[in-house]
Formats: structure tokens, sequence, C-alpha cells
């Protein structure tokens, strides 16, 4: 069950990254307004996992007026999709300074290229592809309720990310369903419903014992440097090939 994530730009003789750590990674995909968010939450509180939306990620970046976070910001306005060495410097920090073993990217892989860095990266696939399948027109709706002033949460941008989804991810989907790793929910319905079948598909992970324990925060004191260090090292290794911005 658990697979292995280099997290250090030092290598040793045999190629390996140093300071490995065994973690348990599980994909959470499906289009804008599925309910990604409200079932990791959950997923989170009952089975012990460290719940990372990348879409909170790139949000606080664009808050820290980084210069990374002034592209996220353009792009996001745009419904388009942000480069993958971003992405993964982000995500790499956030499973580097977590006590977990145990992840939710939640929102992540959005395309073919994110899928291939991170496993190239990270040499980890997931355990599974949880996929929250919801119709369109209901993801738009809850889009609009929800009413939380970000940048894309407008109509025009809402559309440009169904469009984005479609053209992007669902190509994801079909590779991780070739290898029986697609979970597949319909997450039209009611919370409590949906959470019902994630239950049956985590039940292999156990309730978790201490239900006290907080979603992990992703500000425990790595710095920007070192992570910024390791993503420019695998730039250099031809892991990730830089983009312009």
């Amino acid at each position: 069950m658990y697979t292995h994530v280099m997290v250090d730009s030092n290598k040793d003789s045999t190629g390996s990254f140093l300071g490995v750590k065994k973690i348990t990674v599980v994909f959470v995909l499906g289009g804008p307004g599925c309910g990604k968010g409200t079932q990791c939450t959950k997923i989170a509180e009952n089975f012990g996992f460290t719940h990372l939306s990348v879409g909170e990620l790139l949000r606080e970046e664009v808050k820290s007026g980084s210069e990374d976070g002034a592209m996220i910001r353009n792009m996001m306005k745009e419904g388009q999709i942000v480069p993958p060495e971003v992405t993964i410097k982000l995500l790499l920090r956030a499973i580097l300074e977590s006590g977990n073993d145990k992840f939710l990217i939640d929102g992540f892989p959005r395309d073919e290229e994110n899928r291939a860095a991170f496993e190239s990266i990270t040499n980890v696939e997931p355990d599974f592809v949880l996929f929250l399948d919801c119709p369109e027109e209901e993801m738009e709706r809850r889009i609009l309720a929800r009413n939380q002033g970000r940048v894309d949460d407008s109509i025009q941008t809402m559309r440009k990310r169904f469009r984005v989804y479609m053209d992007s991810t669902v190509p994801v989907l079909d590779h991780y369903n070739s290898k029986a790793k697609l979970r597949k929910v319909d997450a039209s319905r009611p919370i409590d419903k949906v959470f019902e079948d994630v239950k049956v598909i985590f039940a292999p992970f156990g309730a978790k014992a201490n239900n006290s324990m907080r979603r992990s925060s992703i500000r425990m004191g790595m710095g920007h440097e070192r992570v910024i260090s390791l993503v420019e090292s695998l730039h250099y290794a031809g892991y990730v090939e830089p983009q312009e911005t």
C-alpha cells in the first residue's frame, strides 16, 4: 500500500534522493463545484488523512504577493492550468512539512503533464483516484450559490474551467481507469449520501482512532528556499522543463 516520495535534492550513490519518506497518496478529482473540498474534509476527519487542496495552496500563493502568485492569479482568471513545476513545488512543501504519511491531494493532477511530472519527480503513484462525478448544471448551480468572491468564481471563468476540465482532466481519469485505480462516486446527491459511498471506498484504511486530530497545517517551518532549491535541482536533472510565465 505504501510507496516512496523522494524528499531531498541531494542524491546518494544509487541515484535516489536522501530522506525518503513512506507515504500513501489518493488523488481526488472532479469538476469545479463537485464537492471535492467538502468530501476531503470528511475523509480527513474520519480516516486520518492530511488534506492538501491544490486550489487553496494556489490561492494562498496569490495572497503572498510573490512573483509566482501574480502569475497564478492571471492564469486562474483565465481558467488556465498553472505550470506543473509551480504546483508541484507547493505540494512538495506541504508533504515535507506534514507529520502525516497519508495524503488526499484535492484537484490534482489537472492534466497529463501534471500527472507525469508528479510521478516522475516523486516516484509516487496514487493508491487510487477518487472521482466525484457531477453533472455540469449542478456544479454551475453550486458555484454560483457559494458566492465566495474568489477571482475564479465569475460565470465566464467558471465556464472556462468546465472546458479545461473536460479537455485536460478527463484523459487523466482515463489513464487511471485503465490501471484499475479509478473509484467513481455520484456526487450530485446531498453531502452525507455521497460520503456514505466514500466511506466504503476508504474503509480499508480504518476509522481514525483520535477524531480530535485536526487537518495538518502546511505552515510548520520549511522555508521556501529549500523547496525552491529542490525544484530547481529537478529542473537541472531533467525531471521538469521550466516554462515561460
